[in-house]
């Protein structure tokens, strides 16, 4: 912390001593101060305060007052940031614990000492610290988190129907888990968190997971991290107020270092599908069963696309063939793509460049890609972010691509992927059909309405050959992939760059109902919002979506 005044001579403090907010006068070897601000003075041995400034700094240094009586206080001025207010110009005396200036918080905000949390240098603001030690400067901005005490309620006057609640009520009425406050540039990570959050498996490969079963090629802070997302997760699940997630922020910013940018000391926006990606490849490391044979990857089992893919020269007719496991589809965008449908195609296939034996040189091959095995969860990726190498950054493509709310990626398998998914599909049609009025025979072998649904189990297809088919309890039916997905999450991005504007989740809860979830603010959405996020301006445009696979029971 530097002092807010020099003086015109050299002098000497004790070193221990070298930022104390409070200084005793006669400590100086001068008699000579140059203020560069009002300062306040404490006789000692008075019961008042005297205010010194750069105008009357002469008549002090020349006063007949003893230097020995005299403590000169330096005090902060600060702003405080709380939920959606900001206080200004709140003082800070440096000379008393930090405990004081929380009672001064308790004033303005009605939030408790107890409960308050105060974000500085290295961490929590604690009761007893040195604020010599904290770095707090003049003119910054401090962010608390805290609930204040209830005021006094009224007398209920009668039923109080949802529609008359104000809006955050509404929100708690309809059964949401909480927000997350932003810790400053954090809506990155916070959407990313509420989309992955929505997925019930992962939280249930979550609960399990703990450091004992930890396999010993998964490092230190991945068992951090996983274990900073399940408590947080927890916490989330156990509260309709905001979460502060002060612990996973920190741990992911020592596993993943580009996450603590600094930009004139101030967190960096970042790019949330790089957040989403390296957040899920560090779960597939920890999420891990050592006990099984196969080590299952349940992240894996959730999120992992395998695809076949056909690579081939046409100067050299050279021609192989190749596997890989991914994430997520990307849906690349151009001038003839209006339809996500039409960027999935246009992102399976891609050329690249590569040393040709039979020509002796490099030459351009075509890869051509098909899904044979698909996930519970299928992830998209938008590629809406391309670098711009005039302006330095991650430019946007604003153009409109719709999205379905349900998808069908049937014409985007393999041949024998299809060939596996016509009898589910048949099923599917046929059990929906029933749905819409259609009149069945009581002692028919087919199964009841309710084995058609939504996937609710753990589980989701194997990375291998084999159909793709859900893990069953023991006595449930065997559930199949149909490739009929339904959208449950839209991670949205608003502004012109990835490393900047602002991130938002949209997640749809198991009442069939959306929230968007800003940060520390849920609100209720309709389906009509969920829609308008294909892009075509400066709105909240789909960045990143998750559909839920529709699976039968056969």
């Amino acid at each position: 912390m530097a002092s807010i005044f020099t003086q015109l001579q050299s002098f000497r403090r004790n070193e221990s001593h070298e930022t104390d907010a409070s200084v005793v006068a006669d400590s100086f070897t001068s008699e000579s101060l140059i203020l560069t601000e009002t300062i306040d003075v404490y006789p000692t041995n008075a019961p008042y305060k005297r205010k010194v400034s750069p105008a009357n700094a002469e008549e002090f240094n020349h006063s007949s007052t003893s230097r020995k009586n005299l403590v000169i206080m330096i005090f902060l001025i600060v702003s405080v940031k709380w939920q959606k207010e900001l206080f200004k110009d709140v003082e800070i005396d440096t000379s008393q614990p930090p405990y004081v200036f929380k009672c001064q918080l308790f004033d303005l905000t009605g939030v408790p000492p107890e409960r308050q949390k105060i974000m500085v240098k290295g961490g929590l603001l604690k009761d007893d610290a040195d604020w010599a030690k904290l770095g707090v400067k003049a003119g910054q901005k401090l962010m608390m988190m805290g609930t204040a005490d209830e005021i006094m309620k009224s007398p209920e006057k009668g039923t109080v129907f949802v529609e008359d609640l104000p809006e955050e009520e509404q929100v708690a009425a309809v059964g949401h888990t909480a927000g997350l406050f932003n810790l400053g540039n954090t809506c990155y990570m916070n959407s990313t968190l509420q989309c992955l959050h929505s997925v019930p498996e992962l939280k249930s490969a979550l609960i399990d997971y703990s450091h004992s079963g930890r396999s010993n090629d998964v490092d230190q802070t991945s068992h951090m991290l996983t274990v900073a997302t399940r408590d947080l997760f927890s916490e989330l699940d156990k509260s309709v107020k905001a979460v502060a997630p002060m612990q996973f922020w920190m741990v992911l910013r020592k596993k993943y270092p580009q996450f603590g940018q600094l930009h004139n000391g101030v967190f960096m926006q970042q790019d949330a599908e790089e957040c989403w990606t390296q957040i899920l490849y560090t779960l597939s490391q920890s999420l891990r069963s050592p006990g099984s044979s196969e080590n299952t990857d349940a992240v894996k089992a959730l999120f992992g696309i395998e695809l076949n893919s056909r690579i081939y020269c046409q100067e050299s007719n050279e021609e192989s063939s190749e596997t890989e496991s991914v994430y997520s589809l990307k849906c690349h965008i151009s001038q003839e793509v209006n339809h996500l449908h039409e960027g999935l195609k246009h992102g399976l296939k891609s050329e690249l460049e590569k040393a040709s034996a039979a020509l002796g040189r490099s030459a351009i091959y075509l890869k051509e890609s098909r899904i044979n095995a698909l996930p519970r969860y299928l992830t998209v990726q938008f590629v809406r972010f391309f670098w711009k190498r005039e302006s330095n950054q991650k430019a946007k493509i604003l153009r409109k691509v719709d999205y379905p709310l349900e998808l069908d990626v049937y014409d985007l398998c393999s041949d024998d992927l299809k060939k596996k998914l016509e009898a589910p599909r048949k099923f599917l049609r046929d059990e929906e059909g029933k749905k819409l009025g259609l009149k069945v025979n009581e002692k028919s072998s087919v199964p009841k309405e309710n084995d058609v649904k939504m996937s609710d189990a753990e589980g989701s297809s194997n990375g291998g050959g084999e159909p793709s088919v859900a893990p069953m309890e023991e006595g449930e039916k065997e559930t199949q992939m149909t490739g009929v997905y339904d959208l449950v999450a839209v991670l949205t991005h608003k502004g012109r760059s990835a490393d900047s504007g602002h991130y938002v989740g949209w997640v749809k809860q198991e009442n069939g109902k959306w929230i968007e979830f800003d940060d520390d603010n849920p609100k209720p959405r309709v389906q009509d919002d969920i829609t308008r996020l294909s892009g075509g301006g400066d709105w909240h445009m789909a960045y990143i979506i998750m559909y839920k696979a529709r699976v039968v029971s056969m």
